[in-house]
Formats: structure tokens, sequence, C-alpha cells
């Protein structure tokens, strides 16, 4: 499969330069944009249709935000082999429907415990895990899904979409390379924090 149609796309940003700009790209393409929290309310607040998370999923964010975009109907569309009769028969099932493009930036980990006087409970907080794991879901199936990690790649993007309504396999695998670096980098971070922190424990 060398390129695959992007009908519907998760984004959830920490950062959000840029993302309106590249949300009313994608609606106008009439891709259906699924978002959660700060960038769900961005969105509607500018007029772009997006579906919340937890309509989405059928079951409300938790526990201040900690559990949003942990559940099977999101891992579920992202990771299914669109190929495998198994895997659609249970999408199927369980009213799963395809995630094609993921768009994720994550928690400000570094710049939090760069700030002077930061505590370690404020630190654990901006340590973020639906984020990484949306990515490395996305990465992990990119012969399939498409892994937005980095804004400087929203053009792009668009800029195929545009032109065929899809994304190129090449381009997937690029990006699928620069989210896993992403995440390596940013829990490499919060091991060198949490190690300095807890030094002689």
């Amino acid at each position: 499969m060398e390129k695959t149609t992007v009908k519907r796309a998760i984004i959830s940003v920490s950062d959000k330069r840029g993302v309106l700009e590249f949300a009313k790209a994608l609606s106008a393409l009439e891709i259906e944009i699924v978002s959660t929290g700060g960038t769900s309310a961005l969105l509607k607040g500018n007029h772009i249709p997006v579906v919340e998370i937890g309509a989405f999923t059928g079951h409300p964010e938790l526990m201040d935000g900690r559990v949003k975009t942990l559940h099977p109907r999101v891992h579920g569309g992202i990771l299914a082999v669109r190929d495998n009769p198994l895997h659609c028969e249970q999408m199927a099932q369980n009213n799963i429907k395809p995630i094609d493009l993921v768009v994720v930036n994550l928690y400000p980990f570094v710049q939090t415990v760069e700030r002077p006087g930061v505590t370690i409970e404020e630190a654990i907080e901006n340590i973020d895990i639906g984020g990484p794991a949306l990515v490395r879901s996305a990465a992990k199936n990119h012969r399939f899904v498409t892994v937005v990690v980095d804004l400087a790649d929203y053009a792009g993007i668009i800029g195929e979409i545009e032109k065929s309504g899809m994304v190129s396999l090449n381009t997937r695998k690029r990006l699928a390379v620069k989210a896993f670096a992403y995440t390596a980098s940013y829990d490499s971070a919060i091991a060198a924090y949490l190690s300095n922190v807890y030094a002689g424990i």
C-alpha cells in the first residue's frame, strides 16, 4: 500500500502554534476532526467543526484529564491493520472508526522543569501519558496512519492531501521515524530529571 486516504484526524496539542490554520485546512477537505480538552475548545471557539474525545469514545475524560485518549475506540482506530479481515471485523463489532491522521505534541515537560522553583508535583503533572501512547500507536501503524509531531510538517501534509486526498507511504515512514525520536527524547528528559531529583534515595 503506497498511500492512505485521510478521512479522520485526532488533534491534541500543547503547542498550539499553527494548529488553527492546519485544522481549518483539514476541515475544508471534509476530514473529521476529533480533539481533546484545550485543543477542542480552541477549535470550537474558532468555528472549526470538532468531535470531542468524550463523544467519540462514549466515555468522559477522567481525573483532571489524566485519562482521556486511553480507550479502545481511539487506539483501535489507530492500530487496526486495515487489510486484516479479523481487525476489520473487530472494528465493526466494537464500533471502532479508523483514525488516519494523528497530530500530537506533548505536555511541555522540559519547559516546566526549567522554571525556577518548580516542584516535583508540577513536574510529574507535566509528564504526558496519553500523548506518547497516541504517537507511538500511529508511528507503529505508519503503513496506514500518518503521525505528525512537528508543526513544521503541517503545510506539507495539507499539500499532499489537497493534491491526492492521501499521504504518501514515504512521508508516513519519515514522520514515523521523527515521532519515535520525539518520544525517545521526551522520555530521556523525564528520566534525567527524576534521576537528578531522586539522587541518593
